[in-house]
């Protein structure tokens, strides 16, 4: 905008609203009190003099320009194999010891990785407990003294149902594993079954319709029409049907009946190595918290409700690690454990209350919100200490899975801990005078599980004059580089120095990177391409005339230009949101 017109527009909106009929001050505009704080210089270059004036001018052009046309069938086109290549391919998982064929269930995260898992866990730990009065962290030891599960119920409760394929030795989980009768549609008459993987519904009918064809001309009926699949997983099936049912490894009945497989990994403490020094990786971090309830609740000067919480490693020993980071048998987990008074009118708005709080975290940090969705656990889907359980959920590429847990989980925890360890873990209320057990309400989010959420969100195509363009639209406050300084040329020592000494300032309050090599445009798509949310160029003009350096938007692609020493607060409101 010229600047007498800036000017002109000033004028008017700043008169009184008496002139203009309304007896009151007109507000001006974000767009005109950007204009406002802007100034032009000989080469006809906007630059806005404050951070908040190009903050305000750069969401008024995110609103009004067309900006770059989004592919919004991308995610839905993406398999799973491409976004575990992408993460390959950018540095931000790794298969674990890889140069040794890898170890199936195990991931190492590469540079971005590293930093993409940082970020979220302290996005967690500042939402959920540094920002709240009522909320306090530990971090207990992985391994915890073995009585510790006898009296969680993991020693003899937590497992998995497991099948064997007596053929090929392959071990599966039964809840993974569906089968379906494969029925004629003319007649009735029962052909065979199919068994499939648990994966999407396409993917798994895909699958099922090759085993169905082959079974079909296997018995003389082929192109004979068949009645939709019926899928239930072996843990529903009885011995007979499960002498039809092919194993995937052999193609044959070669399955055994489930049986339940405990998963946790068991090691040994000190030098002995008999029973007395057996203990376990914890599967959980729930339990750390419980363990040091009485510890925290004596320290912390804590009433109730209060919440305790943990970010930790957790093991378990899963029959077929599958999907990526989704399930693996090495993860980390976000827990609380928030302490509440008993009572069957008590717990349910503070578990209505935790659902709520936890979607818009999930949504803060980036999660799309078409792709989120509800699990509500009732009857047999409930464990048996649960008064109530409602999982957010997530479309992966996979399938719809669980994502972050809310459960009401009474004084189950508590109370068996009191029992095993015959120390009395209550609460006495002064203000009623009275002792009880503390209920509780647990969110339980897997750090990993987050992660790939957040990469798929994350995911994204567009087309900018005609060119694709492909990249990961990370929200700024989680993405793994925030920043990437360019300088125009790297041959040119003062403007070098310049983009250096600003990149070194900016080193100091976020992770960012330096990029001199190749055209503008490319270093641009570099930056796109790992999600990081703004790039800062440093050209002739900023050494030469304004002091002023170009601050590009990576969804948008709009570009602002503000006094280098405005560079640092611009980022912080665009990034930090102050």
């Amino acid at each position: 905008m010229p600047s007498y017109r800036a000017a002109a527009l000033t004028m008017l909106l700043s008169l009184h609203r008496g002139a203009l009929g309304f007896g009151l001050r007109a507000a001006p505009s974000p767009l005109a009190a950007a204009a406002a704080a802007a100034r032009r210089t000989s080469s006809g270059t906007v630059v806005y003099s404050t951070a908040e004036a190009a903050a305000e001018a750069t969401e008024e052009k995110k609103k009004s320009a067309p900006g770059p046309v989004k592919n919004l069938e991308a995610y839905e086109k993406v398999k799973m194999e491409d976004i575990v290549s992408l993460c390959k391919r950018r540095g931000i998982i790794f298969p674990s010891s890889e140069i040794y064929n890898g170890f199936a269930g195990f991931f190492d995260y590469g540079p971005l990785g590293s930093e993409l898992k940082k970020n979220v866990k302290d996005a967690f730990w500042k939402n959920f407990v540094q920002c709240r009065e009522d909320v306090v962290g530990i971090d207990s030891s992985i391994i915890h003294n073995p009585t510790t599960w006898q009296s969680s119920g993991h020693l003899d409760g937590f497992s998995d149902p497991m099948v064997d394929c007596r053929e090929t030795k392959l071990r599966y989980r039964a809840d993974q594993l569906f089968c379906s009768p494969v029925v004629l549609e003319e007649c009735g008459t029962t052909v065979g079954f199919v068994c499939v993987l648990e994966g999407n519904d396409d993917d798994m009918k895909k699958a099922a319709k090759t085993q169905a064809k082959k079974l079909l001309r296997e018995s003389d009926r082929k192109g004979q029409k068949i009645r939709a699949f019926e899928f239930k997983d072996l843990t529903q099936v009885d011995e007979e049907t499960m002498a039809q049912v092919p194993s995937p490894g052999s193609g044959s009945p070669t399955l055994t009946m489930p049986r339940d497989f405990n998963l946790m990994f068991q090691t040994n403490v000190g030098a002995m190595q008999d029973a007395s020094s057996v203990a376990y990786l914890r599967p959980e971090t729930a339990q750390g918290i419980f363990i040091n309830y009485k510890n925290v609740l004596g320290t912390s000067r804590q009433k109730l409700p209060f919440g305790i919480a943990q970010i930790g490693k957790a093991f378990r020993n899963e029959i077929t690690p599958r999907n990526f980071i989704f399930r693996s048998r090495e993860f980390e987990q976000m827990e609380i454990e928030y302490f509440i008074p008993p009572g069957d009118d008590v717990w349910g708005p503070y578990h209505q209350k935790w659902i709520g709080d936890a979607e818009e975290f999930l949504k803060t940090v980036g999660l799309r919100e078409e792709l989120m969705g509800y699990d509500v656990h009732e009857g047999d889907g409930l464990a048996h200490y649960a008064r109530a359980c409602t999982d957010i959920t997530f479309r992966f590429p996979f399938g719809v899975q669980e994502l972050m847990g809310i459960a009401a989980r009474g004084d189950f925890d508590l109370r068996s801990h009191t029992e095993g360890s015959g120390k009395v873990l209550d609460y006495f209320d002064e203000e009623n005078k009275e002792k009880f057990i503390p209920h509780v309400i647990e969110p339980s989010l897997g750090v990993d599980r987050l992660i790939l959420a957040l990469i798929c969100s994350a995911y994204a195509e567009d087309e900018i004059n005609g060119e694709k363009r492909n990249y990961l639209s990370f929200h700024p406050s989680i993405a793994p580089v925030k920043v990437a300084v360019l300088p125009l040329v790297k041959n040119k020592e003062p403007l070098v120095k310049a983009a250096r000494g600003l990149f070194e300032k900016l080193q100091r309050r976020w992770n960012v990177s330096w990029d001199q090599t190749g055209a503008i445009g490319r270093r641009y798509r570099r930056a796109d391409e790992v999600g990081v949310p703004y790039c800062v160029t440093v050209d002739f003009e900023t050494i030469e005339e304004d002091g002023a350096v170009t601050v590009r938007d990576r969804d948008s692609t709009e570009q602002v230009r503000i006094p280098m020493d405005e560079v640092i607060p611009y980022l912080s409101k665009m990034i930090d949101g102050y």
